[in-house]
């Protein structure tokens, strides 16, 4: 299952990447951190791994995951929320949680 972005958040990374000048996408992927397991790791997509990555293509913006973290992120949707003048970033929809610690800040998978 892909990794998909909604039309906000393609919107939000393709302003991101015209003002920073260069890279073509988003890169996904999991550390182990935090009391639940997991963290997301997000970042400027510059380059592709091809024996590591795997590239989605989502509302013309790419998705880079590493393989390694894949599992954890199959079938995510990435959203870009704004709740008021000072609280917006990207909210992760990602089916695989099973549980998420109560700052938020980490998760566990099925």
């Amino acid at each position: 299952m892909p990794v998909t972005l909604t039309e906000n958040a393609a919107k939000h990374i393709q302003s991101m990447l015209e003002k920073r000048g260069h890279g073509f996408g988003l890169r996904l992927g999991t550390k182990a951190s935090g009391c639940s397991g997991f963290s997301y790791v997000v970042d400027y997509a510059d380059d592709v791994n091809d024996d590591q990555d795997v590239v989605f293509d989502s509302h013309g913006i790419k998705v880079v995951v590493d393989k390694q973290s894949l599992n954890n992120l199959e079938g995510m949707t990435i959203d870009y929320v704004k709740n008021n003048i000072l609280n917006e970033g990207f909210e992760f929809i990602n089916p695989n949680v099973k549980d998420m610690c109560g700052c938020g800040e980490s998760f566990s998978v099925k």
